[in-house]
């Protein structure tokens, strides 16, 4: 297991993912993982950790996560997340790219908006193993906003980058990213460093 994804995973809480599990399947995983370590520091509700409900939490555990772990969790006394404003931006981005009619993708839009309102890489923040985890499942929920992402920039600046320019305004005043101050910032390796997201309210 990399350093990286200590983050969110301690030592034995990743569940075993099988070969026969799909690739959502191992998401849902990685992010209940994160969720456990939190609820355990109290850090977190698991509501306030994942973005989903609870309705939608117990829907999902018993097919992601053991049944010691689910217990864990701590549901007593646990309400449904309230997204803020910038959130709630996010999730509607997400959602506006997602594929019609799936129930997962509108979830992971919940919970990529959610984890995304941490500091880490989205990646790290998601407990996913490297960034082309993250790069795969953006192509598979959100397949017309991932393909915007041509020149593979860090994923949280490209999203607040659409969000600006939904409102009509640029982050940047360069006539193009190559000629931007900021251009390590956005295109850089994400290795292990903290990345700031752009505070939008």
């Amino acid at each position: 297991m990399s350093a990286q994804n200590d983050v969110c995973v301690g030592a034995g809480q990743r569940p075993a993912i099988g070969p026969e599990k799909g690739f959502d399947e191992h998401v849902l995983a990685c992010v209940l993982s994160c969720a456990l370590k939190e609820v355990e520091a109290g850090e977190a509700t698991a509501t306030e950790s994942t973005g989903l409900s609870l309705t939608e939490l117990r829907e999902i555990l018993p097919r992601s996560f053991p049944a010691a772990a689910m217990a864990a969790l701590a549901f007593k006394d646990v309400s449904d997340p309230e997204p803020l404003m910038e959130e709630e931006l996010l999730r509607g981005l997400l959602l506006a790219h997602a594929r019609p009619s799936d129930p997962a993708s509108a979830r992971f839009a919940k919970i990529l908006a959610r984890r995304a309102m941490r500091n880490g890489h989205l990646w790290q923040d998601l407990g996913l193993l490297n960034r082309a985890e993250l790069n795969r499942l953006l192509a598979m929920h959100f397949p017309t906003l991932a393909a915007g992402n041509a020149q593979n920039m860090k994923w949280k600046k490209y999203f607040y980058r659409k969000l600006c320019e939904a409102e009509g305004f640029s982050l940047c005043t360069a006539p193009n990213c190559r000629e931007c101050s900021d251009f390590e910032s956005c295109f850089g390796p994400e290795e292990g460093e903290c990345e700031e997201r752009v505070t939008l309210i």
